[in-house]
């Protein structure tokens, strides 16, 4: 038996079972995929409506490569015009709402007057105010923004409120105590007692941040990912739609990946 008191037999096989869901995380799309595509060669399937596997990616191909139109190739055109709403988006929502999140979790009187409008808000579909953004800000970039940094403030806000109200309430008190200021009890207490649920809520955020701006680029853009998507479905390009719903699942799963990363990096207790 070893000091930490797990034996070498039972990490060897936690080993062997970390290493098997690995293994099934990587084959379970290949495989998926390869069914798709046998299906497809056999028409099994109506390759209208699901092209082979070999189509889309070779259409994802041309996409990728410079043309007199797009000259750093059309995905990447559409990919970062996409990218830069959400990281503007999410930044106008995701910074707020921590602040106001922290300030709701500590001041009662705050959190008496803002937690009504939250309550009657929340449960609004976010996207459903796009049409009125569209009206304050007009077509442009800005109602992109707004409607993206709408949904993500709430998710942050409420996470935030309650890593706060989930603090010892001993913490709290030892800073009042010695006479913390109001700078100080956010800094070095609410914020850093409130961190895990405050990254849960960032991540929760981002996963949101995605689904509102390819509905928000479906109707109000010239350009983006859910612009992409759009057009080629109403000119019946599916193999470019398909491209498009590749390219936001790969940006879904990079941008849990690296929070994850920051999660462990920021709150490092969470993962022992």
């Amino acid at each position: 038996m070893s000091s930490s008191g797990v034996s070498p037999a039972g990490g060897r096989l936690r080993l062997q079972g970390a290493a098997l869901e690995r293994g099934l995380s990587v084959l379970s799309p290949l495989i998926l995929l390869g069914l798709w595509e046998l299906f497809a060669q056999l028409h099994v399937i109506d390759t209208r409506f699901f092209p082979a596997p070999s189509s889309i990616f070779g259409v994802l191909w041309q996409m990728l490569r410079p043309s007199s139109q797009f000259p750093s190739g059309e995905l990447w055109f559409h990919l970062a015009i996409s990218l830069e709403r959400i990281a503007i988006g999410f930044l106008i929502g995701a910074v707020p709402g921590i602040v106001i999140g922290l300030a709701m979790g500590l001041f009662s009187p705050i959190r008496a007057v803002v937690q009504p409008l939250i309550d009657a808000t929340f449960p609004i579909p976010k996207i459903a105010i796009l049409p009125l953004f569209i009206m304050i800000f007009g077509i442009g970039e800005e109602s992109k923004y707004a409607i993206i940094a709408t949904a993500v403030i709430y998710l942050v806000l409420i996470n935030t409120v309650a890593g706060v109200r989930n603090i010892d309430r001993i913490y709290l008190d030892v800073g009042k105590n010695f006479h913390a200021s109001r700078l100080m009890m956010f800094t070095d207490v609410a914020f850093p007692g409130a961190l895990p649920l405050i990254v849960a809520g960032v991540k929760l955020g981002m996963g949101v941040a995605l689904l509102v701006i390819v509905s928000a680029e479906f109707v109000g853009a010239r350009a983006g990912l859910g612009y992409l998507i759009w057009t080629s479905w109403q000119v019946f390009q599916v193999e470019k739609m398909y491209v498009g719903l590749l390219i936001i699942a790969l940006v879904g799963f990079t941008s849990a990946v690296l929070l994850n990363w920051v999660e462990r990096a920021l709150v490092p207790w969470k993962h022992v």
